[in-house]
């Protein structure tokens, strides 16, 4: 899925790229960003552990560079801006870091475009119960990957939606050029990958019989997803969507 929103920007890009900021940088969407032709780079986390994943995966020139920053400190990259920013699921996974600074972030991101804003989200799907089998999937899967990273002292990431971004972009100063959603189809890896950031936070509980009932219920979870990827070739559910916006005069 990365790989089509990716395309989809791509292909609604217009001139040179120039100087691009990464603003919630990852393995993907840097070494999506190292293949175009940019002048530089400036990729940005707030996690120390996702710098190294990057610095490690991804090649960076002498012009580019990965720093560790919050949005939330005002100093942080100030009086900067580039040609294009790009925000890779940046504004659920800003409440692990910062939580409730949500609508300050398009505010912080409005003063560092000086061409466009490509913004990728994905619709909240842990809020109400789907009335599909797979939807009711992938929410239980959601909700015990949450209930485990709370119950271990971390911040789940809360997704907002398509029409709530929008509203803040516009009263940040942004124009939107255009906004697509893209369904969803989950794979194994989805699954996988759910589970085990749950299953990772359990050893952190300090009741083990709680733990390991965690740890059953997450297993089953697992199975039950594959199961119904491998049934229908996904688990077919929500939707991402993509932004294109720049700031008005």
């Amino acid at each position: 899925m990365a790989s089509r929103l990716f395309e989809f920007i791509a292909a609604r890009h217009e001139g040179p790229w120039g100087a691009v900021l990464d603003a919630g940088t990852g393995v993907h969407s840097a070494g999506w960003l190292a293949g175009l032709p940019t002048e530089s780079l400036t990729l940005v986390t707030a996690a120390p552990a996702h710098a190294d994943q990057v610095r490690r995966s991804v090649p960076l020139r002498p012009a580019d560079r990965l720093l560790v920053g919050d949005w939330a400190d005002p100093a942080f990259l100030a009086g900067e801006s580039f040609d294009a920013v790009l925000a890779d699921y940046l504004v659920g996974a800003v409440e692990a870091f910062a939580p409730y600074f949500q609508q300050a972030l398009f505010d912080r991101l409005a003063r560092l475009v000086r061409g466009r804003l490509y913004l990728i989200g994905v619709d909240p799907y842990v809020v109400a119960e789907p009335d599909t089998a797979s939807g009711r999937l992938v929410w239980e899967i959601g909700r015990f990957r949450d209930a485990c990273l709370l119950l271990a002292g971390d911040r789940p990431y809360r997704e907002y939606p398509a029409e709530w971004v929008l509203a803040q972009l516009d009263r940040a100063g942004f124009a939107v050029i255009e906004a697509r959603r893209f369904p969803i189809r989950y794979k194994a890896a989805f699954v996988d990958s759910q589970i085990d950031m749950a299953l990772m936070r359990l050893p952190a509980l300090p009741d083990p019989a709680l733990a390991e009932a965690l740890r059953a219920r997450g297993e089953a979870l697992r199975r039950a997803g594959l199961a119904a990827v491998a049934a229908k070739d996904g688990i077919r559910h929500g939707c991402d969507y993509v932004i294109v916006a720049e700031r008005r005069p």
